[in-house]
């Protein structure tokens, strides 16, 4: 089952599952919005709201798998994580939120006594940094620190820019001494992204949580190439931070990025790319360094949550809270098209 469907995400995942021939149930709050795009696909669709368990818990004990992609996942998880250890079925999701990683990681208990595999976040978010932190353990395995950057990222859909919004508050998330840690001020660094040196700045990405669970390497910091609308935004003062978090100012940015594209075209997919940096470095000192080209972020959702459901729906599994690497290896990023991974020193 593909749960939220008619998100911008959602709707481009379904086109792809029809494409390659797969038949998942698509669903989401709104019949008649689901009919609408199951309909002309070929797909068999059902209308299910979260806050009906009963009906929730009906429609799961017809599929061995959930994607579940109907953001913010914030106040979507619980409820579809819970449903899915009551009807033992396979949880995934598309999320890049710290929290909702952390809260899937403490019901791992819950998890393996139900017989399922829980898998948040299988989409851009964070399969290509989680297999690159990964790949960076391997090649450097005393490691203690950990430092990613992303590139790339172009334009957000409404569920990710409202996700953005609700981080506005809690400053810039990290990891040290193994503990997630705001910070006052925002980590700033250079990165090479392919193109030369790039001022690039810490952001509260998913990775400060499952990184940290792939890997255990104690300190994380996760950084963006800095762009105008970053700079503004690190600069806030804790006031201005608090200011933005409150209700009004939220409900009032979200408008605003429901007035905005839904998301980028597919002409604007093809043309894009991504790019990742990983840098680990041990107590010696020693450093290695490695950069992963992917396809667009959308683009790449679509093929990695697609792929992984298939595998789960299939028993490919392993139960309990898991992380991209941990369920499928470091190497899971490079069996899809479009992606190069380089060791940039010995």
């Amino acid at each position: 089952m593909i749960y939220g469907a008619t998100g911008y995400t959602g709707k481009l995942t379904a086109r792809v599952a029809a494409q390659k021939g797969l038949k998942p149930i698509l669903a989401g709050r709104n019949a008649s919005k689901v009919q609408a795009i199951a309909e002309p696909l070929g797909l068999e669709w059902a209308a299910i709201s979260l806050d009906r368990p009963n009906a929730l818990d009906k429609a799961l004990e017809k599929v061995d798998a959930v994607l579940h992609i109907a953001g913010p996942f914030s106040a979507t998880s619980k409820p579809m994580l819970d449903a899915c250890i009551r009807t033992k079925t396979h949880y995934l999701d598309i999320t890049g939120e710290i929290d909702v990683f952390e809260a899937c990681a403490a019901r791992d208990d819950e998890a393996r006594k139900a017989g399922i595999m829980v898998l948040p976040g299988v989409g851009f978010d964070v399969v290509p940094s989680d297999c690159l932190a990964a790949h960076m353990k391997r090649r450097l395995p005393e490691a203690e620190r950990l430092e990613m950057g992303i590139a790339g990222m172009g334009n957000m859909s409404h569920g990710t820019g409202k996700t953005m919004v609700e981080s506005i508050s809690t400053g810039t998330r990290v990891r040290r001494g193994e503990k997630i840690v705001a910070l006052g001020k925002t980590p700033r660094r250079t990165m090479d992204y392919g193109k030369g040196e790039s001022n690039s700045i810490a952001v509260g990405w998913g990775d400060v949580s499952t990184a940290y669970h792939s890997t255990g390497i104690p300190d994380i910091t996760i950084y963006f190439e800095a762009s105008k609308d970053m700079e503004r935004m690190a600069s806030l003062g804790p006031a201005a931070r608090w200011v933005m978090g409150t209700g009004p100012v939220q409900r009032f940015l979200k408008k605003q990025i429901e007035r905005m594209p839904e998301g980028p075209t597919d002409e604007q997919r093809a043309a894009s790319f991504t790019t990742l940096v990983g840098e680990a470095t041990d107590s010696a000192g020693n450093v290695v360094r490695s950069r992963l080209e992917t396809p667009e972020g959308y683009t790449l959702t679509a093929e990695t949550g697609l792929e992984i459901a298939q595998r789960a729906a299939a028993g490919n599994v392993k139960i309990g809270f898991q992380t991209p690497s941990n369920a499928y290896g470091a190497d899971l990023i490079t069996e899809f098209d479009g992606v190069r991974r380089e060791d940039l020193n010995a």
